[in-house]
């Protein structure tokens, strides 16, 4: 059987307040044609299909063409929920949806209910195991201790239990949302730490055939059975170096896995560079760079007049401008407390401006600051006397 294994598509989301709805859609175009041109049998969709739970209307329309496209290709779709996902707006009407071979699964209670599908080698069981906030399920899955491993431990036994009631030779596969040990996170991610604990082990999901998962926005291969399919899209500089892309994956008759990647279209290059200001507009091997959507990060010892205008006229699409300002050998291992030991409070707003700017007030700005403070204790001394 031949699976598409896709995820954390974060329909509505933007990148650096640039609106990514067309570059979203056009990987809706990508997953069809996808579909088409290599067989597939199955599509899964490890979570985050939003970015919001409450989703805007222009994602929700995106989501319904995709489901309806999906749909009227007549290959089934298991799809669960995630993190950013609202499990119960996400999986009303799943009943229905299912007729037409879309299979929502978003209930934790429903985690050992497999969407059963043939191949001309016998059947495969699909279990669907949405995010589970340990928080929130403990109960449901009665462990001592809410945990993600503990709750996703439990799904699994149940996961296990029903799947040795049913006939030999049944193949299996799960599709999870979480963050699995040896996993690479990148800045997209919303943290799930609970207890100072977000990962789980990858032994967890032993004993099935293969693990879709969710959630990490780099696609990984953790083992031969367990990948993560990373989003279709960057959603932050942090995946810059990430290829994006689906898993196209053949289950064989004994359960073997051939796994191949299937690159996603690319809407626009991420670059990230740095140095000095008038380097970076000088330099003739950053031109490569120029279409891209760029993150500067600059160096000079002093704030540079006009940064982000100056920039953009090399490179239009610069989203986020970063400032790291050299500084003399040592003066970084100095601690702040460090710093401001027998300063008042004019040295210490002095110190501030030289730290973000690179370079001390003037004669003039002193005056400013110091006008401020006075203003700031008369008005404290006022305070007192009427109490």
């Amino acid at each position: 059987m031949r699976l598409l294994h896709t995820s954390d598509w974060h329909l509505g989301r933007a990148f650096h307040r640039v609106s990514m709805l067309d570059a979203q859609a056009a990987f809706v175009d990508h997953l069809e044609a996808t579909v088409r041109a290599h067989a597939v049998d199955a599509v899964l969709v490890a979570g985050d299909v939003y970015d919001r739970a409450v989703p805007s209307l222009a994602a929700v329309e995106l989501f319904d063409d995709a489901l309806h496209r999906l749909a009227a290709l007549g290959v089934p779709t298991v799809m669960i929920s995630g993190n950013h996902d609202s499990a119960r707006r996400l999986g009303v009407g799943a009943g229905l949806l299912g007729r037409a071979g879309i299979h929502l699964r978003t209930s934790p209670g429903g985690c050992a209910t497999p969407v059963v599908l043939s191949d001309a080698h016998g059947r495969v069981a699909f279990y669907g195991l949405p995010y589970l906030e340990p928080s929130l399920v403990k109960d449901e899955f009665a462990v001592d201790r809410p945990s993600h491993e503990a709750v996703l431990g439990a799904a699994m036994k149940r996961v296990r239990a029903d799947l040795a009631q049913r006939p030999p030779g049944t193949r299996s596969v799960v599709l999870a949302h979480a963050f699995v040990t040896g996993g690479q996170a990148s800045d997209s991610e919303r943290d799930i730490t609970v207890g100072g604990v977000a990962a789980v082990p990858a032994g967890i999901f032993d004993g099935v055939d293969y693990v879709a998962l969710g959630h990490l926005h780099g696609s990984q291969t953790l083992s031969e059975r367990v990948r993560y399919a990373g989003s279709p899209l960057a959603y932050s500089f942090s995946e810059a170096t990430h290829r994006k892309s689906m898993w196209l994956v053949d289950l064989a008759a004994d359960g073997a896995i051939h796994a191949e990647r299937i690159e996603s279209p690319v809407p626009r290059p991420l670059a990230r560079i740095r140095g000095h200001l008038d380097d970076l507009l000088a330099d003739p091997a950053l031109a490569r760079h120029e279409p891209a959507w760029v993150e500067a990060t600059l160096t000079d010892p002093v704030r540079p007049a006009d940064p982000m205008a100056r920039l953009t006229e090399r490179f239009p699409g610069t989203l986020s401008l970063l400032f790291e300002p050299e500084r003399p050998p040592g003066e970084r291992d100095v601690s702040y407390a460090r710093r401001l030991a027998g300063r008042d409070d004019q040295q210490i707003a002095e110190d501030f401006v030289a730290h973000v700017r690179g370079v001390g007030p003037d004669a003039e700005e002193r005056i400013v600051l110091r006008d401020a403070f006075d203003s700031v204790r008369a008005h404290d001394a006022v305070r007192e006397v009427v109490r």
